[in-house]
């Protein structure tokens, strides 16, 4: 059991050295100000003018690495990530106005929300911690941190998301309609997940600060 967990935990940093590589990129600052008529305008309605989302169906963008944000932009706009509600809604933005909303949606404060369900916290907390040696799952926290903070440009913030938001991504990578994670790992990690494993990963994740 020993000899495995070092495999998979070798395996994990490999993939992740890989990941790192392909999504790093120069950091760029944007002026969160600019941001704010188009954040009215467009964002707010699915993700809250200060970034916390009212609808499990839509992300909270409070706090997350303005890197991550501007790099999803731009893949919406470029069709590497698909959603039909993201699409038309990109279609207007410049680079800079993708480097702007990164930079407001980074400096909003992300409110803490209790996860619902104790059982399933329980469960997806190893899961996250300590992954699942027998089917391969490695865990959440080598790439995501133990608070969900994430690594800024390589990694996303996870702490506070919604639950369901978490596992319809979940699910879009393991079937393949979600494939922007760089080396794909995303994507081979999901397929070893049951459903169970997903709806509990998520819940903890929910109520991560």
């Amino acid at each position: 059991m020993k000899k495995h967990a070092v495999l998979l935990t070798g395996l994990l940093f490999a993939a992740t050295a890989s990941v790192a590589a392909e999504t790093a990129a120069p950091a760029a600052k944007g002026d969160a100000a600019k941001a704010q008529k188009i954040v009215n305008d467009v964002c707010g309605a699915c993700h809250g003018t200060d970034g916390n989302s009212t609808s499990p169906t839509y992300p909270n963008l409070a706090g997350q690495h303005p890197e991550y944000i501007t790099k999803q932009l731009n893949e919406f706009k470029s069709g590497a990530r698909r959603n039909a509600t993201m699409a038309p809604n990109v279609t207007k933005l410049s680079a800079e106005d993708m480097v702007n909303l990164g930079a407001y949606f980074s400096a909003q404060l992300p409110k803490a929300k209790p996860a619902k369900d104790p059982a399933l916290v329980a469960e997806g907390q190893k899961i996250y911690k300590g992954g699942n040696a027998g089917s391969g799952v490695p865990a959440c926290a080598s790439c995501h941190g133990p608070a969900g903070a994430g690594i800024p440009v390589q990694f996303p913030r996870l702490a506070g998301q919604h639950a369901k938001y978490v596992q319809t991504q979940l699910k879009n990578f393991r079937t393949g309609d979600r494939a922007n994670d760089g080396g794909k790992m995303m994507q081979t990690i999901a397929r070893k997940m049951t459903d169970q494993e997903m709806r509990a990963v998520a819940e903890y994740i929910s109520g991560l600060r």
